[in-house]
């Protein structure tokens, strides 16, 4: 067993917990990260970006196919799976060794482990060399989340998939079964249908993408239908069976019906990573299985805090890697703000994507507000019309009586790379004075934020 001290001990290397290192590190902490698996967490590895790799294949596939739109003329498109699969593996490969570089030029010590917390400012780590004992001042917990089990539906690898097997297939199944509309579901619907299979979505509520704003989940819906992707929503699976190599399944809701797949995949959302951690031990307590937290990620033991996936919505992993600078930066006794939950950006990159920061329109109504809405339609704008992505529109919303940046959502190609324009008007406070005042260059399809705030006040240009 060997004994070492640290100003800072982070459990967990995924995108809140290597960030939080390397930020100490700039600011004078011996610092530390024990990770489990591979440094990157599951975003890096098993989540945002390999799927997004995968996605951009079916992105290809689909302009391809779309080629005599644009006056060009090619062979009809073959899939190689194995090779998509490979150049997703590839890419997180890469990113993988890039956060272990970056540790290492940061000075940040890695080990390779399980952690548990002693209590008293005290961890075991068990690596595969042996038990580290060590003390730490500050101890940050970010082991991220899981996805959620469904009761008798065990992931097998073959008829019931999780977004693991799901990253990795050996083929295309001929038909799935989504169970689960948010982002993880949506997106995995996509490419399997670009790729060739005949999908289905079971959603227990009323719509596809309930977190986003209604208008933006009925313009997806209606997309993924003509796509071929079969959604029934208000609906859960009743009963289910494998038989004849097959899973037979029976919906019960809105849209009762039975259902045949090769592959169900399921993507119903996450469970906290608390387990074993040794939290018996402290004063930390849970919230329907999440790490209790202030606003400065602070737990109730002191001098341990949690960030991240583990300590509760929204789930995404920039809100992880700014909670783990804020919480450093606090520690460190610098000045600091809070991070407000309604001003971190969400991004689906299903096909139409999705994009949207702040308030929907029936939060902004439910809150009590009185508000303008502008939106504006990618068919008015002519990057989009040169681009052959004149599907979807700009949506945003203000306050009435002081033009504050309320909410923004945004459907169609690309809509996220442009979300970040409005996620910084709001941190800034910004009005919409400041937004019709500012000059959008020409052609862009960013041009359609900027129509759709002049929308929200009847100065419209285009439409």
């Amino acid at each position: 067993m060997t004994n070492q001290t640290f100003d800072l001990v982070v459990i967990g290397g995924g995108p809140g917990g290597y960030v939080a290192a390397i930020r100490a590190s700039q600011l004078g902490m011996k610092t530390a990260v024990v990770e489990k698996a591979e440094l990157g967490g599951i975003c890096l590895n098993w989540g945002c970006l390999p799927t997004k790799a995968l996605l951009r294949s079916a992105d290809v596939l689909r302009l391809v196919k779309n080629a005599d739109d644009f006056g060009i003329r090619v062979a009809a498109p073959q899939v190689n799976i194995d090779k998509v699969v490979q150049r997703s593996r590839e890419v997180s490969a890469k990113l993988q060794r890039g956060v272990a570089g970056l540790l290492k030029k940061n000075k940040v010590t890695v080990f390779q482990g399980v952690a548990q917390l002693l209590g008293q400012s005290q961890l075991s780590v068990q690596t595969a060399k042996g038990e580290h004992k060590l003390t730490a001042k500050h101890i940050i917990l970010a082991t991220g989340a899981r996805a959620r089990a469904i009761p008798n539906m065990q992931v097998d690898g073959q008829h019931f998939w999780s977004y693991r097997e799901a990253l990795v297939p050996k083929s295309i199944p001929k038909r799935m079964v989504v169970i689960g509309a948010g982002a993880i579901g949506i997106e995995f619907a996509c490419f399997y249908q670009s790729m060739g299979a005949q999908v289905s979505v079971v959603e227990l509520s009323d719509r596809i993408l309930p977190q986003e704003d209604i208008e933006i989940s009925n313009t997806v819906a209606k997309s993924l239908k003509q796509d071929g992707i079969h959604i029934y929503t208000g609906c859960k699976v009743a009963e289910h069976q494998v038989k004849n190599g097959e899973v037979q399944l029976r919906i019960e809701g809105a849209q009762a019906q039975s259902l045949t797949a090769d592959v169900v995949l399921l993507a119903v959302g996450i469970s906290a990573n608390t387990e074993n951690l040794g939290l018996e031990k402290t004063k930390i307590a849970l919230d329907r299985g999440h790490i209790v937290t202030d606003e400065f990620c602070r737990t109730a033991e002191a001098n341990v805090y949690a960030i991240g996936d583990v300590a509760g919505p929204p789930w995404l992993a920039h809100k992880a890697s700014h909670e783990g600078v804020l919480c450093v930066e606090k520690i460190m006794g610098l000045t600091v703000h809070a991070l407000q939950a309604n001003k971190v950006p969400a991004c689906t990159y299903s096909h139409p994507q999705v994009a949207s920061v702040g308030y929907s329109e029936a939060k902004a109504k439910a809150l009590g507000k009185k508000i303008r809405v502008g939106k504006f339609p990618f068919v008015a704008n002519g990057k989009a019309l040169a681009m052959n992505s004149s599907e979807g529109f700009v949506k945003v919303i203000f306050d009435d009586a002081s033009g504050e940046l309320l909410g923004a959502h945004l459907v169609g190609d690309e809509v996220t790379e442009m979300i970040n324009g409005f996620a910084i008007a709001q941190e800034l406070e910004t009005t919409e004075q400041e937004l019709m005042q500012t000059i959008l260059p020409h052609p862009t399809m960013s041009e359609a934020m900027h129509e759709a705030v002049l929308a929200a006040y009847e100065r419209a240009l285009h439409q």
